[in-house]
């Protein structure tokens, strides 16, 4: 709950690199061009490599579209939110009444963490902001961001589905290209535990091994 008097329709916005969002997604995208790579048959030709590539490549695409309008619909439901609440607090009837709003909005930790005063504060900020719009809006910089996010998805993925257009043996490749993701995920485990601060071998170790066990299921599936 942040709002600010230079741009009251929004929240401010966490940086499109959040370490733990951006990761996460880098992560659902290699496990989701891992899902892709196990469907395929190692029993196809040689010549459906290609195809294969150009397959492959697009799912990646598509996945890094997808997560950048869900960013965009996560901009604009957070931002709704945080308008809504403004105007709910504007229209309370008692401080009492606007302080048990903010408290709501609050998650548990945070609300154990404020005093009365510091709510009371909050409260004033709220009335002190000049006429808020009625909707929550999107802007330049949000399609930026959004564009932001397919990129780095995309990127993150391509280098899993580079060996199709590289090779022709189809079990090398589906081979390589695994290793080339379980080896991605590794890292983005290291990311995620140094962040959180809770040991980046061991988070790299799990993701890797998560990795691991999507392999072994789409291969007892029949992949």
């Amino acid at each position: 709950m942040n709002m600010n008097t230079s741009d009251t329709a929004q929240t401010t916005r966490e940086p499109v690199l959040n370490p733990v969002d951006r990761i996460s997604e880098m992560i659902f995208g290699l496990l989701m061009a891992l899902s892709f790579i196990g469907a395929i048959s190692v029993a196809s030709e040689e010549a459906e490599i290609r195809e294969m590539f150009v397959a492959a490549l697009g799912c990646n695409l598509a996945w890094g579209l997808v997560d950048a309008v869900m960013y965009l619909v996560r901009t604009v439901t957070d931002r709704g939110r945080a308008l809504s609440l403004a105007h709910a607090v504007r229209r309370a009837k008692d401080p009492i009444t606007a302080h048990g709003l903010l408290n709501l909005a609050l998650s548990k930790t945070a609300a154990t963490l404020f005093e009365e005063r510091e709510v009371e504060a909050i409260r004033q900020r709220i009335l002190a902001m000049p006429d808020l719009p009625a909707r929550p809006k999107l802007n330049v910089q949000d399609l930026l961001a959004a564009l932001a996010v397919f990129l780095m998805v995309v990127g993150a993925t391509f280098p899993v589905v580079l060996p199709f257009a590289l090779l022709d043996d189809v079990v090398m490749t589906k081979n390589i290209s695994r290793g080339i993701a379980l080896a991605t995920l590794f890292v983005a485990g290291l990311g995620l535990g140094h962040y959180a601060g809770y040991g980046s071998w061991r988070a790299g170790l799990l993701m890797a091994g998560l990795g691991c066990v999507l392999v072994v299921a789409i291969n007892l599936l029949g992949g």
